[in-house]
C-alpha cells in the first residue's frame, strides 16, 4: 500500500515539475521571435524549439523524470537488499556455523548482514531452533517446518526486490505511444497548414507541425529506451539475486537435513 502511494506521489510531482519546466523555461517569451504567441523560436534556440512540440512534450518529459526516479529507487533498494559485505562470504560463514551446530552464531551473522538473503536464512534458522527439540516431530517434519518458514520469508522478500519494475515496463510502452500520438498530431497540423493556405502555405506553420512531430518522436524514444534498458538491467539483477538466495537456502536445507537424521 505504501508503494502505491509512493508511485502516485512520484507521478503527480513529475507531471507538475515537467509542466512548470515546459511552460516557464522552454516557453519563456525570450526564446521566441513572436513572444506573445510563442510560435516561432529564435534561430538556434533549443528551448523554444522543444516548446513548439506541444503539451505532449511536458508529459514525455515527466515520463523521463519518472524513469530517473524509479531507477534511483531501484538502485538504492537492491543495494540495501544485498546487505553488508559480499553475500558469498556471508553464506559460507552461516553454513560453517550451522555445520558446527552453532545456530546462535549463524543467526548473529544474519543480523549483522541485514540483507534479503540474511532475512530468509534467519527465518529458517529461527524456525529450526523452535522445532529441533520437539519430540512429537520427526526429522522430516522438522525440515518441513524450516522449509515452510523459508518459503514464507522468500515470498515476502521477492516482491520487494521486484517492486516498481512493472512501472518501468509500463512507462516504456506509454512513452512510445505518446511519442507516436505527438507525431501524428504534428503531422496533422502540418497538413492543415497546407490545406488552408494551399501552395502559399506559411513556412512557419509547416515548421511548427513538423517540429511537433519530430520532437515528440524523439521524446517518446528517449523515455522508452531509458525505461527498457533499466528494466532489463534490474530484471537481470533480481534474477541473479534470487538464484543466489535459492542456492544458499538449498545448501542450508541440505546441511540441516544431515543434522536432523
Amino acid at each position: 500500500m505504501k508503494n502505491k502511494y509512493f508511485v502516485i506521489l512520484v507521478i503527480i510531482l513529475c507531471l507538475v515539475v515537467s509542466y512548470a519546466i515546459y511552460e516557464f523555461w522552454f516557453g519563456n517569451p525570450e526564446n521566441f521571435l513572436d513572444p506573445e504567441i510563442r510560435h516561432e523560436p529564435k534561430p538556434g534556440n533549443t528551448y523554444g524549439t522543444v516548446y513548439t512540440g506541444g503539451p505532449i512534450v511536458a508529459v514525455l518529459l515527466s515520463l523521463v523524470f519518472m524513469v530517473v526516479t524509479f531507477v534511483t529507487e531501484r538502485f538504492i533498494s537492491l543495494w540495501r537488499a544485498r546487505g553488508r559485505g559480499p553475500i558469498e562470504k556471508f553464506v559460507k560463514q552461516v553454513h560453517d556455523h550451522v555445520q558446527s551446530n552453532n545456530i546462535d552464531a549463524a543467526i548473529d551473522e544474519c543480523n549483522k548482514q541485514r540483507g534479503s538473503a540474511a532475512s530468509i536464512l534467519r527465518s529458517g534458522l529461527e524456525q529450526y531452533q523452535l522445532v529441533k527439540d520437539k519430540p512429537d516431530l520427526n526429522g522430516e517434519q522438522r525440515l518441513g517446518e524450516v522449509k515452510r518458514a523459508i518459503d514464507e520469508a522468500t515470498g515476502l522478500e521477492t516482491p520487494l526486490l521486484e517492486r516498481n519494475l512493472i512501472v518501468l515496463s509500463t512507462i516504456a510502452s506509454i512513452a512510445t505511444m505518446l511519442g507516436l500520438l505527438g507525431t501524428t498530431v504534428g503531422m496533422i497540423r502540418a497538413f492543415q497548414a497546407l490545406a488552408t493556405s494551399g501552395q502559399a502555405a506559411s513556412a512557419v506553420q509547416l515548421s511548427i507541425g513538423i517540429s511537433e512531430a519530430l520532437i515528440n518522436t524523439a521524446g517518446g524514444l528517449i523515455g522508452a529506451v531509458l525505461a527498457i534498458i533499466f528494466y532489463n538491467i534490474f530484471t537481470n539483477k533480481v534474477d541473479n539475486f534470487l538464484y543466489m538466495i535459492e542456492e544458499s537456502t538449498l545448501s542450508l536445507m541440505e546441511t540441516l537435513a544431515v543434522r536432523v537424521k
